[in-house]
């Protein structure tokens, strides 16, 4: 059996696993259709500056990346006469085999048809909230990042970054070695973590020297490096409503450092609300602490002409997502009756279940903080779209006995706002499972709802068709 020269797959992202997964489809002479919200292909790790910007090299604004970046875009633009592709475009929503698509240049939306479609959506910040955190100067790790990937500035002159996970030494030295000043770095994991999932870490030697590096360099050149913290505010100034500075503890005491910004964050979680509202199946993923949409091997997802890959289905980092995004391309082109090559596909999936090892040390050096919950207090803000506090999640589930997800949505209309429970989900999670006494994985995971982002109304009312080619 061989494909009709009709049939047109759709890749939705065009980070590492969309590129790869592109770059496969063509190899094998298809003309896939790529969709990116972005303006320019290369994701999130990836990202580039927009095309009329002054431009700065690979190794200023990937730095140890700049050879993996620097190949993943020219894939991409070698791909360019040979793919239909479609940036600066969310796909919003999904219905049975439709997508939904809107331009944002152009403010229109299409209907995009599929019959075999390679999700490759990302990540996002993971986020738990703390007091103040919704002062103007206080962004996400990701958010800090692209502000200085992409636009080349600062969120401040005097910029305190915490949390934990790897992203939170890699933004630090990245704003360090572009001339920011850092006033510290505060990591909610212990040394003792680090230490302890050290021989974990080192099944990715190279991963593992750039991690080290970071920290060395950061103590080098003067920057303050705090493990084992609790945050316990942002401090903000009452008439200018900007970030003054923060307050930590430090297992013995209150401290307390001037600042101008702050960047905070607990590594990444998954964008998986397309998944979800194409009817993939989910699980509980321990490692992960989130419910994931549920795919083989090869990336096939529990939908049938549906194919997970990258960091949308699972944290595994950028080398991983480019494996996977082939590897899926290939298991679409198998179901087709398309010859693949056998071995390269088994390689994959070697390479891709080698790295599990590394990922569980990962989450052991940087655990999420299992105490946040408790430690919350009842008048922090952790749905900032419809200003829901701890203390309202905590009393649904006290009064109304909402002791799942959407029955607290329903309650307490926390995740009914702008970013659709992207930001605060995760927080709320942890709240109602400490409050109910639950398992985290007993307490589900917020619906997918349409619109994923935001969008005009009248553009969701007002669709137009347009065939993909299916």
């Amino acid at each position: 059996m061989t494909t009709d020269a009709a049939f047109q797959p759709v890749i939705v992202g065009a980070g590492p696993a969309g590129v790869r997964a592109a770059e496969a489809l063509v190899a094998h002479g298809l003309r896939p259709l790529v969709i990116d919200e972005a303006s320019r292909a290369g994701g999130q790790i990836y990202r580039r500056p927009p095309a009329n910007f002054i431009q700065r090299t690979a190794a200023t604004l990937y730095g140890f990346e700049a050879s993996r970046a620097n190949a993943v875009h020219l894939a991409f633009d070698a791909l360019r006469d040979h793919i239909d592709y479609r940036p600066d475009s969310l796909v919003w929503n999904a219905q049975g085999s439709v997508l939904d698509v809107l331009h944002n240049p152009t403010r229109t939306t299409t209907r995009v048809p599929h019959g075999a479609l390679i999700v490759a959506t990302g990540a996002t910040d993971r986020v738990l909230p703390v007091p103040g955190w919704t002062l103007p100067g206080v962004y996400t790790l990701g958010g800090a990042q692209v502000a200085l990937k992409f636009q080349g500035c600062a969120i401040g002159q005097r910029v305190v970054f915490m949390g934990t996970g790897p992203l939170l030494y890699l933004v630090a030295y990245q704003y360090a070695k572009a001339g920011a000043k850092v006033a510290a770095v505060l990591d909610t994991a212990r040394l003792a973590d680090q230490i302890a999932a050290t021989p974990a870490m080192l099944r990715q030697p190279a991963v593992f020297a750039k991690g080290v590096y970071f920290v060395a360099w950061l103590r080098a050149h003067g920057v303050p490096l705090h493990s084992g913290v609790r945050p316990l505010r942002v401090i903000g100034d009452d008439e200018a409503r900007r970030v003054t500075g923060v307050a930590w503890h430090d297992g013995r005491e209150e401290r307390t450092l001037a600042c101008d910004a702050v960047g905070f964050g607990y590594a990444l979680r998954s964008e998986t609300q397309l998944a979800d509202l194409l009817g993939c199946r989910f699980e509980f993923a321990p490692m992960h602490r989130a419910h994931l949409p549920v795919r083989d091997a090869a990336g096939r997802a529990s939908v049938e002409g549906v194919y997970l890959a990258g960091d949308g289905a699972g944290i595994m980092g950028a080398d991983a997502a480019e494996w996977a995004g082939e590897r899926a391309a290939l298991a679409l082109l198998a179901d087709r009756g398309v010859a693949i090559d056998a071995a390269r596909a088994a390689a994959l999936e070697a390479k891709l279940e080698g790295l599990m090892g590394f990922r569980r040390g990962l989450e052991r050096a940087f655990p999420l903080p299992h105490d946040w919950a408790a430690n919350a207090p009842d008048d922090l803000v952790v749905c900032r779209c419809e200003n829901v506090t701890a203390g309202t999640l905590r009393q649904t589930v006290s009064v109304n006995g909402a002791d799942e997800m959407n029955r607290l949505k329903a309650l307490s209309r926390v995740g009914m706002g702008r970013c659709q429970g992207r930001m605060c989900g995760v927080a709320a999670a942890e709240i109602l499972a400490h409050a109910t006494g639950q398992p985290l994985q007993q307490v589900g995971r917020l619906r997918g709802q349409a619109p994923i982002k935001p969008i005009p109304i009248q553009l969701a009312v007002h669709a137009t068709s347009e065939g993909a080619g299916a």
